[in-house]
């Protein structure tokens, strides 16, 4: 099998697979390195086990195991993500070559070094991928935030209830009804929410890749930086940078920032809402994963808090 066979017959893979007609080689948890005849390098993924165990359910209910078509779901939601990001030209993307029940193949990205260069590329190309928008917020498919469920229900705003209840409260439910946020802590991100509903910062929904944490940006051989594992939306701009920022920050981060803010500034007050858009990403993580975020879930809830208040 050559790319050029692959590409006009994505779905015969898993046969050659299972004949072993496809050098495979294991790079990580349920990841492989697929050599083709032609010496073509591609990714492909599956879904861990502990994934299936960790919390694929709807937001409204504790979380439960995976099965076969939330799988199938999860996937043709990577990969719809990642085409409409890469449609943007605007920043490196991976190309989907298959999108399969249970396995997504890409292109593969050789890891480099981060470089100055780089990240200033990458934060100018941020800057157009956000700025060439969205119909809505939200988005045409059903999506994932790691193993949760992600209300994609398109949505014309205003953007703090939609973010309020579309991209908060499920998951401070499922952090709830799991134990991993006391009731302290979650009446707190109640009434907080609840001020969020009233917040009517104008803006037009932006093109984001949704789950910017630093360890979703890859810095390839090439000497660029690359996007990877979206959660793809329509939503503020801000979010991708705030949660670009979280768990230590990215390397060369105030270059990213600087190149992003000279092709497209941003408003005022930016800095003072970076806890109220990484909050999101925070409660996924004690819905998905438990009580270990409790702390960064409480901290970022009182900045949040601290700045609505302000607005009244």
């Amino acid at each position: 099998m050559d790319m050029a066979y692959l590409r006009a017959h994505p779905q015969h893979l898993p046969t050659f697979l299972t004949h072993q007609r496809i050098r495979e080689t294991p790079v990580g948890r349920s990841v492989r390195r697929l050599t083709l005849d032609d010496g073509t390098s591609l990714f492909a993924k599956t879904l861990p086990a502990s994934f299936a165990a960790s919390s694929v359910a709807a937001p409204s209910v504790a979380a439960s195991s995976v099965d076969a078509s939330s799988v199938a779901a999860y996937f043709a939601a990577e990969a719809a993500g990642l085409d409409w990001l890469r449609s943007a030209d605007a920043v490196p993307i991976p190309e989907v070559i298959a999108a399969l029940p249970d396995l997504l193949v890409t292109t593969w990205i050789e890891s480099g070094t981060p470089t100055p260069k780089a990240a200033e590329d990458f934060g100018r190309g941020l800057a157009a991928l956000h700025r060439s928008g969205a119909d809505t917020l939200g988005a045409a498919w059903p999506g994932y935030i790691g193993p949760l469920p992600l209300d994609n229900t398109p949505s014309e705003g205003p953007w703090g209830t939609w973010f309020g209840n579309r991209r908060l409260l499920p998951y401070l439910r499922i952090s709830a009804d799991r134990g991993a946020l006391p009731a302290g802590d979650v009446t707190l991100i109640e009434q907080m929410i609840n001020t969020l509903v009233g917040y009517a910062q104008s803006t037009a929904p932006a093109r984001i890749h949704g789950d910017l944490w630093p360890g979703n940006l890859m810095w390839g051989a090439d000497g660029r930086c690359w996007l990877v594992d979206p959660a793809a939306q329509g939503g503020h701009r801000e979010t991708d940078l705030a949660t670009l920022a979280m768990f230590g920050g990215v390397p060369h981060q105030d270059r990213i920032l600087a190149a992003y803010r000279e092709a497209w500034p941003l408003d005022d007050g930016w800095a003072d809402r970076v806890a109220l858009h990484q909050l999101h990403l925070l409660l996924a993580h004690t819905a998905a994963f438990g009580a270990g975020y409790r702390d960064q879930v409480r901290a970022a809830a009182e900045k949040a808090g601290r700045f609505l208040a302000g607005l009244r």
